[in-house]
């Protein structure tokens, strides 16, 4: 739609009517330029006719209001564009290595491996963030940013589900998938930092230790939210059957004190409801900013109009010296 940013500009449509109803100015009489007899008759000739005249009026009116026009500013109001909302900006760190093969989960009936699992839940997470930055890094023997922060969620549940077992190595290098995290997120703005870190074994590789890192992240203002998987009963197939163990792999007292010197929790999950379950806590730990923002784009026509009152000025000035010229009104030259 079209709008006016100053509407009150239309106010001066009727000053020209208004000035020609000001009674003449009286005043001292004054020098003036008195022409001879002869000049005054030729001016007389050159006399633009009644229907010149009356043409070169309606045309300065149109020309009035056009520029009167173009001083109240229309604009063309585009419209509402959803703007990203103003959220967290969270940081997924996922365990990618070699133990997160076994198949000790069910998902949707049927045995899955850890990872299968996660990338289920974890997905149905990532969907629900609308409004947050969110960014994704996957980490075995070395920590690697997938994705940067961002407010494409689609892009990130994509890259996660793209994800396979051993694509950063075998071994379980927590403290350096912190340190990745926090670098990335600690030029963020303060209280909004949030990393979600998930594994199912202990450190066994990486440059940085998972505590030391802990308190990196503290000191950046990064909490840090670390969920356990694994820990439960274990199913290993045999010639003779599944038998089930105690999995002995995951270090729950480590990531219960990195979460604790960061300011976050710990969670472990034994089974695919518990996932869940820990990533709705989460949801309301941290909740997404749901207020709605929206700009309409505004694009400036004043330019159309102002145009055409320039080419109306032109036109006016071509009608009113229509019957004039070096040849004057009659033709031939005078003297």
């Amino acid at each position: 739609m079209i709008t006016l940013a100053w509407p009150w500009a239309l106010a001066a449509l009727p000053l020209p009517l208004l000035a020609r109803l000001l009674p003449p100015a009286r005043g001292a009489a004054g020098a003036a330029l008195r022409l001879p007899p002869l000049q005054v008759a030729e001016a007389q000739d050159l006399a633009d006719p009644p229907r010149r005249r009356r043409l070169a009026l309606i045309l300065g009116w149109l020309a009035w209001g056009l520029l009167v026009l173009a001083a109240a500013r229309p604009e063309w109001l585009g419209e509402p564009v959803s703007l990203p909302l103003a959220g967290r900006d969270l940081m997924l760190a996922v365990d990618v290595s070699g133990s997160m093969e076994q198949a000790d989960y069910l998902l949707a009936g049927r045995p899955a491996n850890r990872l299968e699992v996660v990338k289920s839940v974890a997905g149905r997470f990532i969907d629900r963030r609308q409004g947050d930055r969110l960014g994704l890094i996957l980490f075995g023997s070395r920590a690697y940013l997938q994705t940067p922060l961002t407010h494409d969620r689609q892009t990130v549940e994509q890259l996660l589900g793209e994800a396979v077992i051993g694509l950063a190595g075998r071994e379980t290098a927590i403290g350096d998938a912190i340190g990745l995290a926090v670098k990335r997120l600690r030029d963020r703005e303060d209280d909004n930092r949030v990393l979600i870190l998930l594994t199912d074994g202990s450190q066994t590789a990486g440059t940085l230790g998972a505590l030391e890192a802990a308190r990196i992240a503290a000191e950046a203002g990064v909490r840090i939210y670390t969920i356990g998987i694994g820990g439960g009963t274990l199913g290993v197939q045999t010639p003779f059957g599944m038998l089930r163990r105690q999995a002995s792999d995951l270090d729950p007292a480590t990531l219960e004190a990195i979460a604790q010197v960061s300011g976050g929790r710990f969670f472990q999950a034994t089974d695919t409801a518990q996932l869940e379950a820990i990533y709705e806590e989460l949801d309301r730990l941290e909740p997404s900013e749901r207020d709605q923002r929206t700009y309409r784009p505004l694009q400036s026509l004043y330019y159309w109009p102002a145009g055409a009152a320039l080419g109306l000025v032109l036109i006016i000035a071509m009608v009113a010296g229509g019957g004039s010229g070096p040849h004057g009104a009659r033709g031939g030259w005078r003297r």
